[in-house]
């Protein structure tokens, strides 16, 4: 007897065949449930999953930079507050095997370009065996290492850097003029990273970019001076904004626009200065003058804003993610590692602080009133 049956029997009720449309009913159902168990169809394109590492905006962010260090061996002004910072217990930042397992799992997830930025990386002790740990992740779709540097300390290991795997340097100048170098930076070496720069441009590096940025009554009369560093070597340089960051002091009054910069260089150069394409994802507005084999940009992150085309991620000296320079939001990738979490696991807290991005960060009058970290805490 069905023990349906015999619990009906049993609380005294008689027990009667179900009705046809119950049977049917039944029938439906296992037909559904039959259904539901049979495979999905393939999603379609416009159905799949988003990457991982691409926001609710669709940009895809494969380009990482990476903070090896918050030591610096000058003490510019935009970056470094005067009073100096509070630097992160060394047993808090990261270490080279974390900084290496990151930057693999970004790869495997798409990242193609890699920045080391600090402070300044060239004092890193192991900065070449960093490197050549970067190298190793070609095969998994690894094609471009780079570092930003002030040069400083960079011209013995220039050679070495380039063996272990390094295609690109952008080298910090602000001033060639050795006294306002020292007002820019508190310290003294402007021959120095000049002599660097002279160095890696002959060294055969892929690229060596020149970041000056420009200040109010500091150096903007020194941009055609700059310009003509292109003139026989194949520099790319690079005014940028000032951009206000905790401690540095910030004000309207000490930026140079964009269009203040290029009108300025239109009259002195005139039908000579050509506009080049933009690049994909780019971050610079590129020109050129013509006959010189070098070229120079604008990268005007308060005046004209390409948020539209980021594609950039930082994973700070002490493990923290930040998805945009001028956020505040924050998440430890750091202490993930360290409580033993799966790569999944990683890439799922990335995937969901990517997915957090917004459109566009705020207008710069509102950036210097929030808070944010320095620019020597941040990464350049």
């Amino acid at each position: 007897m069905p023990s349906s049956q015999m619990r009906r029997l049993a609380a005294g009720r008689p027990t009667l065949p179900a009705p046809r449309i119950a049977r049917s009913l039944s029938s439906a159902s296992a037909a559904r449930h039959s259904a539901s168990e049979a495979p999905a169809p393939p999603l379609q394109a416009s159905e799949a999953p988003a990457p991982p590492l691409q926001d609710t905006f669709g940009r895809l962010h494969d380009y990482l930079r990476i903070s090896v260090t918050e030591r610096c061996n000058l003490r510019c002004q935009y970056c470094m507050p005067e009073e100096g910072i509070d630097l992160t217990r060394s047993s808090q930042l990261l270490t080279t095997p974390e900084i290496l397992r990151i930057a693999r799992i970004f790869v495997q997830q798409g990242v193609t370009k890699i920045r080391l930025t600090g402070g300044e990386p060239s004092i890193r002790k192991d900065i070449v065996e960093l490197v050549a740990g970067l190298n190793e992740l070609r095969p998994l779709g690894l094609q471009r290492i780079a570092m930003t540097t002030n040069g400083i300390a960079l011209r013995r290991k220039l050679q070495p850097l380039r063996e272990a795997g390094m295609d690109g340097l952008n080298i910090s100048l602000d001033t060639r003029d050795p006294r306002k170098f020292e007002l820019f930076t508190r310290r003294s070496g402007c021959t120095r990273v000049l002599q660097t720069i002279a160095d890696a441009s002959a060294l055969g590096f892929e690229f060596v970019k020149v970041n000056v940025v420009v200040m109010r009554g500091q150096n903007e009369d020194e941009l055609s001076s700059f310009v003509e560093m292109t003139h026989e070597d194949p520099l790319d340089v690079r005014f940028i904004e000032y951009m206000p960051f905790d401690g540095n002091k910030w004000g309207r009054q000490k930026l140079v626009s964009y269009k203040e910069m290029l009108d300025g260089l239109l009259r002195l150069y005139g039908d000579r200065l050509e506009r080049l394409p933009l690049e994909p994802n780019h971050t610079a507005k590129g020109f050129k003058i013509r006959g010189y084999r070098g070229q120079f940009g604008f990268i005007t992150s308060m005046t004209r804003s390409f948020c539209s085309e980021c594609n950039r991620v930082r994973v700070m000296a002490d493990g923290n993610l930040k998805v945009c320079l001028f956020g505040n939001a924050e998440v430890s990738l750091r202490d993930m590692l360290r409580s033993g979490a799966s790569d999944a696991q990683v890439v799922a807290t990335i995937a969901q602080a990517i997915k957090r991005k917004k459109r566009a960060h705020a207008g710069m009058d509102t950036l210097s009133q929030m808070p944010n970290r320095p620019m020597i805490k941040i990464g350049g």
